[in-house]
């Protein structure tokens, strides 16, 4: 206990420290996100921030996955490690200046790539490499879209990490379950900086981060028992659906889906009026209300719960749509040729 207390406390402050250190940095590289069309702040805002969530995640992730009982392979952890650093260093370099897409998806394909290949050399079919690989980097880059306003992907995260470290307790995984828990702590030493108002960004290189070990801790849930894997998906459900369905609904109108934009619904809601704190609210309420009750379900009926993710995500989609109009709604008597 007080070994887990130990590594949840060094998560937690290393991160703090951090993120104090990055608002100063980003003020003297000139690391700001300025105000504009396709932005939902108003004041120029440090950027970056998220380097401390990656450092206190490098100094425990290795420790806690191979220190505490059900330890994972060195392999394992080896290679998780490598692609934090991978995913980090591509979200880091276009946090200074501007990395093209390629090279930037070709590090999230890598590292992935690394991860899902010492996941799958413990004993799974190699079939599943295209499904992680696809998983993974969808992971990364959808964290990375839905980190528009403050203080939503920070508490996405603690919400997520504090739900994977129940379900792996709960699954005999004291190893994984601690460091989902530490994903969780070092989240919310972020958000004490990026709570509306915000002083300072997670940035590509903690977006892409909390992506890649979202979807790396779910993997390894799926990984220890198959069917756990829905009840972490029902947990990223707010996220993936919204991140999902815009995607989809920019490709069908033939937008140019890779570039920036703001037509998530958590930006049309802030478009229409909603501050950042209440918008942020709505997110976890149904992360609440919804989505942990429902993961509960699924967790403790396995046999039931695939119907049941299927349910929530078919639900979520029905909220979206049903939001999305309504902001439309609002939005077409001022501005008539403003399309999803």
């Amino acid at each position: 206990m007080y070994l887990t207390t130990g590594w949840l406390l060094a998560s937690l402050s290393i991160t703090l420290l951090l993120v104090r250190g990055a608002i100063g940095y980003a003020h003297r590289r000139g690391m700001l996100d300025q105000p504009g069309q396709r932005r939902s702040h108003q004041l120029p805002t440090p950027r970056g921030g998220g380097i401390g969530m990656v450092v206190a995640m490098l100094v425990c992730l290795p420790g806690v996955l191979s220190g505490l009982p059900a330890a994972w392979p060195a392999s394992v952890i080896a290679s998780l490690f490598a692609a934090l650093v991978l995913v980090a260093l591509a979200g880091w370099w276009d946090d200074h200046r501007s990395l093209p897409v390629l090279p930037r998806l070709g590090a999230q394909l890598l590292a992935v790539g690394l991860f899902s290949l010492s996941l799958l050399a413990t004993g799974l079919s190699w079939w599943w490499l295209p499904v992680l690989l696809i998983g993974g980097a969808w992971s990364i880059n959808l964290h990375n879209f839905m980190d528009g306003i403050d203080g939503l992907l920070a508490q996405q995260a603690i919400f997520v990490g504090a739900g994977l470290a129940l379900l792996a307790w709960a699954a005999a995984q004291p190893a994984l379950a601690v460091v989902a828990a530490a994903l969780a702590a070092s989240a919310l030493g972020f958000w004490y900086f990026n709570r509306p108002p915000a002083r300072i960004f997670m940035g590509d290189v903690g977006s892409g981060s909390v992506g890649l070990l979202i979807f790396a801790f779910s993997a390894m849930l799926w990984r220890v028992e198959h069917a756990l894997l829905w009840p972490a998906l029902i947990l990223s459900s707010a996220f993936t659906v919204d991140a999902s369905l815009t995607l989809l609904t920019r490709m069908w109108r033939g937008r140019r889906w890779y570039t920036a934009h703001r037509e998530h619904l958590y930006q049309w809601v802030v478009r229409r009026g909603g501050t950042h704190a209440r918008t942020g609210a709505a997110y976890m309420g149904w992360n609440l209300l919804v989505a942990a009750p429902l993961a509960w379900l699924a967790w403790s009926h396995l046999r039931m719960a695939l119907p049941i993710t299927i349910t929530v995500y078919l639900g979520a989609a029905v909220a979206w749509l049903a939001l999305k109009r309504r902001c439309l709604r609002r939005h077409l008597p001022r501005t008539p040729h403003v399309a999803a």
